[in-house]
């Protein structure tokens, strides 16, 4: 396996989160590599393929005005990053919620996400709403 610059895989994983802030599945579904996965939570079964990420992401926002994630902590190392992030949104009902979790990431050569591994209790957020 050829070993992927830091460089990359931190660009890979920027453009995941400000898709995220972005609210757009579109964006979010082009930093995966073609057959990309995302356990979301982990424990979940996994979304593999752009087609498929972008629905997941697009069922999401549906129930908000608002979500971000925000980076507080990247480690890059290897093929990929641990990511401790930070999350805030408002539901479509106008309640706020508050979540945090890490995401850990491994990217392709091409600085595509082949999987994001999220480890998050959903739970805490959906008690919030």
């Amino acid at each position: 396996m050829t070993e992927v610059p830091a460089e990359r895989i931190s660009r890979a994983v920027r453009a995941y989160f400000l898709a995220i802030r972005a609210m757009d599945p579109e964006a979010i579904a082009g930093t995966f590599a073609e057959d990309g996965t995302t356990y979301d939570p982990v424990g979940s079964a996994g979304v593999t393929g752009r087609d498929a990420i972008r629905e997941f992401f697009s069922s999401i926002y549906k129930n908000f005005k608002s979500v971000a994630l925000t980076e507080d902590s990247i480690f890059v190392s290897g093929d990929g990053a641990a990511v401790k992030w930070t999350g805030k949104g408002t539901s479509a009902n106008g309640k706020n919620v508050n979540f945090e979790g890490i995401d850990v990431f491994e990217v392709d050569a091409d600085g595509k996400i082949r999987t994001v591994r999220a480890y998050w209790n959903p739970a805490e957020m959906i008690a919030q709403l």
